[in-house]
């Protein structure tokens, strides 16, 4: 399996493995995620969650070959899963981030308390240049967290931006040396066995209350639009391109 799921020392550590693809995604990815995120919250022993990829890659988003053959039909998709499981977690969530972050690898990153990466990593979210649109409530969260005309850079024209840019923006805590990302935010989530978890879960609670439920409602939306793109004549174009590695033509839609 490519999801490695441990629990010691009160940390739930989620690793994102499969290199050779780039950390691409699989439908079954996204289910041993949310099975694993779902028993972190029923563990009373974890107090808090890290999300960590591969030394030179987090994720590079969907494997688009398993995305095409596997589309996500429903809210009972292992996608729609692993969003609600995350978006729901009760618990502290720290995010290590070396290499790229495509697309829900960046989005994911909304739904995480504290996000640590590296000062080289790359992240984009290319939904549109694929005839799709924003994913994980990020049309909502984005802008309410770098601003509208940053996050429709962002979002409209996919632009990408580096770990340094992250933290400007405001989307990441601290940028680091690619060599110290893990450990640093190992280290910060252990902090958690040594705080009152009532009072995180409650400071938590607080800190989300005013979007927990327009997050939920977003997500649907964007799900909805989502899904109707991806059958679009543009998401079938864009799509056709990346696997014919040419440069897609929109001109005749």
């Amino acid at each position: 399996m490519h999801i490695h799921s441990t629990h010691a020392d009160g940390l739930a550590t989620l690793t994102i493995a499969r290199p050779d693809k780039k950390n691409a995604l699989s439908a079954a990815m996204y289910e041993a995620m949310a099975t694993a995120i779902v028993a972190a919250q029923a563990d009373a022993a974890v107090r808090a969650l890290l999300i960590a990829g591969q030394p030179g890659v987090f994720t590079a988003g969907n494997d688009l070959g398993d995305f095409v053959a596997h589309p996500p039909s429903g809210e009972d998709s292992p996608v729609f899963h692993f969003m609600r499981a995350l978006a729901g977690f009760e618990k502290p969530v720290v995010a290590a981030v070396c290499g790229a972050a495509v697309g829900i690898g960046t989005t994911l990153l909304l739904h995480c308390d504290l996000v640590y990466v590296a000062e080289d990593a790359r992240l984009a979210m290319p939904f549109v240049s694929l005839g799709l649109v924003p994913e994980f409530a990020s049309s909502l969260l984005l802008p309410r967290l770098i601003g509208r005309v940053q996050a429709a850079e962002k979002l409209l024209l996919g632009e990408a931006f580096t770990g340094r840019e992250a933290v400007e923006l405001g989307l990441a805590n601290k940028a680091l040396p690619a060599a110290d990302v893990l450990g640093y935010a190992r280290q910060i989530a252990l902090r958690f066995n040594q705080l009152p978890p009532g009072a995180v879960l409650a400071s938590k609670r607080l800190l989300r209350a005013e979007s927990a439920g327009l997050v939920d409602a977003t997500i649907r939306a964007e799900a909805r639009v989502f899904m109707e793109q991806l059958r679009s004549s543009e998401a079938k174009e864009a799509f056709a391109a990346f696997f014919e590695k040419r440069r897609p033509d929109f001109s005749r839609l």
